[in-house]
């Protein structure tokens, strides 16, 4: 269970629009009775939930702007708490004098305080608004993280599964599951509670088919989160091979435009050149690097070295070959060397495809294995998109899909985990009742973290530092 810290109580304020100039910025405020606040701004109360109009004064009672102020008392609030909102025009000296009057009435107000114990007006922590809503119940872990992720989407389809999961679509899989495996333990905690009883509660139940139930539902879930997750995350894919084998140009043609220099002199490329693109709305982070071959040139070789780096880094590797240089005793030997170097750096989950590149520039097209494609024409160009999404997992968009994170996915697998321990010993009937209930008590803990029911205020720091302040 989470626990409310001190600074929890304070209350809060901060610019909740992005930085830099726009028609609108927006400071936030929020806190337990944050009337005086109101009161000290305005010279007047706020009707909740509706628009005013008015102007923002300094202290003197000169304008710093007119727009309008929105006041949503707790507990119909985003965070919970009463949350004041102050729209004005969006440039930033506006929205800091803004920001800097709300902490100044603030501090007027603090001698007047009835008890001194509560805390003043001070500026938000990242993420500390979606925190609160978190902690208030206005919203769980999940939907919070979504919070971000919406923000941080990259493609349309990762907007979408964030909505989603914002929406709570994510939470509702989570808690079928919890309520499943709740059902299934009150069935184990009735039979060891009356053991003389003549009934089998687990048999009569069917707490084998309930289990085997629950495993199938959570393999469903597990895989809509591990295609949210590359919605989130994408993949990264490095290109590798030897010079002037076409990886830069290979680049700019997946990505569409002329990223990386394109010459025919060896060793042109002397750093890592990167481009995020989208298939099928999934992120594919694809890095063009040095070639690789022995060089004594000292700037190559530590564009040689951070090639090397990038490759024990990456999701995939794309392995780039010269179709005109196929028969050429000295470039198959590179080859062979490059391909064995790759072999021991990469586990064997890392995938290598081996691309033949220039395929304009040949008369036939015969290779042992490896995909064809010209990065001049663009000739095979699809058929490569449509191999990276394979071997990333990655399947036709449903539309179920929700954004999911690297934490979300290793609860489940200790759920996953869990949940075939406790198959093993349901199996072994009686004799091992209590290592069955433990094992789905872990399991529900499992769950419970994704949601945050069951966590650490040690992980909703890491999770909320990443935050935008002012979210």
């Amino acid at each position: 269970m989470t626990v409310s810290l001190p600074r929890h109580q304070d209350p809060i304020a901060a610019i909740a629009t992005a930085p830099g100039r726009g028609a609108v910025g927006i400071v936030r405020v929020s806190g337990s009775n944050i009337g005086a606040l109101i009161q000290a701004l305005f010279a007047r109360p706020l009707k909740p939930r509706e628009a005013t109009y008015t102007a923002f004064l300094d202290r003197t009672g000169l304008a710093i702007d007119q727009g309008l102020a929105l006041y949503f008392p707790a507990p119909h609030s985003f965070t919970g708490e009463d949350v004041l909102e102050l729209q004005a025009h969006g440039g930033p000296v506006v929205l800091q004098l803004l920001l800097a009057r709300c902490l100044e009435a603030a501090a007027e107000l603090e001698p007047l305080r009835q008890t001194p114990r509560l805390p003043g007006l001070r500026v938000a922590l990242p993420g500390e608004f979606s925190e609160r809503a978190f902690l208030n119940d206005k919203i769980d872990l999940t939907q919070a993280e979504a919070i971000a992720d919406l923000i941080d989407a990259s493609t349309e389809a990762a907007a979408r599964s964030a909505s989603r999961s914002l929406s709570g679509a994510f939470s509702q899989e989570i808690h079928s599951l919890r309520d499943a495996l709740i059902q299934l333990r009150m069935l184990v905690e009735a039979t060891l509670d009356f053991p003389e009883e003549e009934i089998d509660f687990l048999r009569k139940a069917d707490a084998h088919g309930q289990l085997s139930k629950l495993q199938q539902s959570l393999q469903t879930v597990l895989q809509r989160a591990r295609q949210g997750a590359l919605l989130r995350e994408g993949i990264k894919v490095v290109i590798a091979g030897q010079p002037n084998a076409g990886k830069s140009s290979l680049l700019n043609a997946l990505a569409g435009a002329e990223l990386a220099i394109v010459t025919p002199v060896a060793g042109t490329t002397r750093d890592k050149v990167q481009q995020t693109i989208q298939i099928e709305g999934v992120p594919v982070h694809v890095i063009d690097t040095a070639g690789l071959r022995d060089s004594e040139d000292e700037i190559e070789k530590i564009g040689i070295a951070r090639a090397w780096d990038a490759i024990e880094t990456a999701d995939a590797v794309l392995f780039l070959h010269d179709l005109t240089r196929r028969d050429a005793i000295d470039y198959i030997v590179d080859d062979a060397v490059i391909a064995e170097a790759l072999a021991q750096k990469l586990p064997p989950s890392v995938p290598i495809i081996d691309l033949w590149n220039k395929a304009d520039a040949v008369a036939t097209l015969s290779v042992d294995g490896g995909l064809t494609l010209s990065a001049k024409t663009g000739a095979g160009l699809d058929v490569l998109r449509h191999k990276l999404l394979e071997v990333a997992g990655w399947q036709s968009a449903p539309e179920g899909v929700y954004i999911a994170r690297e934490r979300h996915l290793q609860a489940l697998r200790q759920v996953d985990g869990h949940l075939m321990e406790a198959s093993a010993h349901l199996a072994a009937n009686a004799q091992s009742l209590d290592l069955l209930a433990e094992e789905l008590r872990l399991a529900q803990n499992a769950l419970s973290e994704i949601t945050g029911e069951f966590t650490s205020d040690d992980l909703l720091g890491v999770i909320f530092s990443k935050f935008c302040i002012g979210k």
